[in-house]
């Protein structure tokens, strides 16, 4: 246990700034928005009626979670829990692969195995570490909620659900550390996990039943198979039911105790699913040119998001039939919908395509980020200081993860529009003009790369900073997209989103002047992230 103690001091004297950061940002996020609801919408009658339309629109249940009464607490609970809890869950995952895989392929974990512990021990520190982190940040949720005026009962159990959440995926991702053959491989799968818990609650919730003054919606069963959707059904500020939290946190001591075991029968370096041998030669297509290496290196991580993409523009099908039963089954809705969305049903799954192309708007942005981060693990573990020991410049390496960057968020763009007008056929429902919707999703693509250029400056001058600064800016370009306008923000800081200059096709006409200036800024971006880099050394 002396052991186990050490470690854990050790691996969180490594997170002193790290994740202190993430703790006080997802708090601070919560606490801006629940004093913005209370400033905004401090009349019953505002809360009412924004509570009335996000019941009776499947898009805002999906993008935003299940409405639970007009109080100020359920807006708040409603219009942030998802965000913060998919923000806890992304904190675990890298939290927990940094601790494990990423120590065991950079040799830490050796030098840790060659002193008289258990072999699981420190894996069992980073548990201990992933929990009192969430635990942490459950508190520190409830203090930013109790300190903008919410009841601190509700907000403690709003704090817990958070938490809850984020010490699921801690017990998962340590899970996949042991299946997974390589730390970025893991970190993918389990960044993919929470993605996916976050689309299940969607489904769940957009499926739900609305009441009958359309104030409170019961989730559909679907919501059941995501951890988010078991902590929102908490429901901290109308009848507070800490059922689920407690079932959340024996699945994770429960996976905690299955990790352990596991990790105590694996060899050090090894996997439950071993990594597959190259070939002896590189094939003529991805080993004999920098594009072509970028390429193979990036096209299963392609082809995972592409399956995002199309599992988001087939829900948009799946939903519409949804969407046009409410209308016709509700008359007071219909009219409601008739004055809010001009266009009747038509308008009304514009709107819900929209919100959901927006979204495949923002995978890929971070498909595109994800690209440009591979080129930092290549010099970290120094694998580029070979490759870069050929007649090749730095630049050209920069410039082909760039290519390969661009296409890959044209191709999730491509895939999230024909699989959102395919499903809409196959549903009966009209997509509108032939190649809309792949429009509308292409239409994200100018601020997709921009988050990429930026991400590509951050690894030219601060390479050892890139990784939290390539996805802490998409992180501020969600936030500032998402909750700008409810935080009365200034309209300069706000603009500061690539998000906020994209056109929202089909509801709004596409705007060539934004999308040409956020190309010209990606593309100035490039060119000055490849002339900074051939100006800097290689960094471990």
């Amino acid at each position: 246990m002396t052991g186990v103690m050490g470690l854990l001091l050790t691996q969180t004297r490594r997170e002193r700034i790290l994740l202190p950061v993430w703790i006080v940002g997802i708090a601070f996020l919560g606490f801006i928005i629940a004093n913005a609801v209370s400033t905004e919408f401090g009349d019953e009658t505002a809360r009412a009626a924004i509570i009335t339309v996000a019941s009776a629109s499947p898009a805002f249940l999906f993008v935003r979670g299940l409405t639970d009464g007009t109080g100020i607490g359920a807006v708040v609970f409603f219009q942030g829990y998802t965000f913060t809890a998919v923000l806890a869950g992304l904190m675990s995952t890298f939290l927990v692969i940094r601790h494990t895989r990423t120590d065991e392929e950079l040799g830490r974990a050796e030098l840790i195995g060659s002193v008289p512990l258990r072999r699981a021990a420190p894996l069992a520190a980073t548990l201990i570490l992933g929990g009192v982190a969430n635990l942490v940040l459950a508190l520190a949720i409830a203090a930013g909620f109790v300190a903008a005026g919410l009841p601190s009962a509700g907000a403690l159990t709003a704090g817990a659900a958070v938490g809850s959440v984020g010490a699921f995926f801690v017990a998962t991702t340590a899970v996949l550390a042991q299946i997974m053959p390589s730390g970025r491989s893991a970190n993918g799968v389990a960044a993919g996990l929470v993605g996916a818990a976050y689309f299940v609650r969607g489904i769940g919730d957009a499926f739900g039943t609305p009441s009958a003054d359309l104030t409170h919606v019961t989730s559909g069963w679907f919501s059941w198979f995501s951890p988010i959707g078991w902590g929102q059904r908490s429901r901290p500020f109308s009848d507070a039911d800490p059922v689920p939290l407690v079932g959340l946190a024996v699945l994770s001591v429960v996976l905690g105790a299955v990790v352990v075991v596991l990790r105590s029968r694996r060899d050090l370096g090894e996997s439950l699913l071993p990594e597959r041998s190259g070939r002896d030669r590189a094939a003529v297509v991805g080993g004999s040119s920098l594009l072509g290496l970028a390429w193979r290196q990036q096209r299963l991580t392609l082809l995972g998001w592409c399956v995002f993409a199309a599992l988001l523009g087939s829900i948009a099908g799946g939903l519409g039939p949804v969407v046009t039963n409410v209308i016709g089954g509700n008359e007071s809705l219909r009219e409601l919908i008739l004055r809010l969305v001009p266009g009747g049903r038509g308008g009304l799954i514009d709107v819900f395509t929209t919100a959901l192309l927006g979204i495949g708007g923002v995978i890929a942005a971070a498909a595109g980020i994800q690209a440009v981060l591979r080129l930092r693990a290549e010099e970290a573990e120094g694998r580029a200081e070979l490759l870069l020991a050929t007649p090749r410049s730095s630049a050209r390496w920069l410039g082909a993860s760039l290519v390969i960057a661009t296409v890959s968020a044209l191709a999730i763009a491509v895939v999230a529009g024909c699989a959102a007008t395919l499903g809409l056929s196959l549903s009966g429902v009209s997509s509108g003009t032939p190649g809309l919707l792949v429009g509308a999703a292409l239409a994200h693509v100018p601020a997709a790369v921009v988050f990429v250029a930026f991400t590509a400056l951050a690894f030219a001058t601060i390479p050892r900073l890139s990784i939290a600064v390539g996805w802490g800016f998409l992180a501020v370009g969600l936030v500032l997209g998402q909750f700008g306008e409810l935080m009365h923000l200034p309209a300069w800081l706000q603009d500061l989103s690539p998000f906020r200059h994209t056109a929202a096709m089909p509801v709004e006409a596409f705007d060539p002047g934004a999308a040409l200036t956020m190309t010209a800024i990606a593309l100035a971006g490039a060119g000055i992230a490849g002339y900074l880099l051939r100006r800097r050394d290689l960094t471990a």
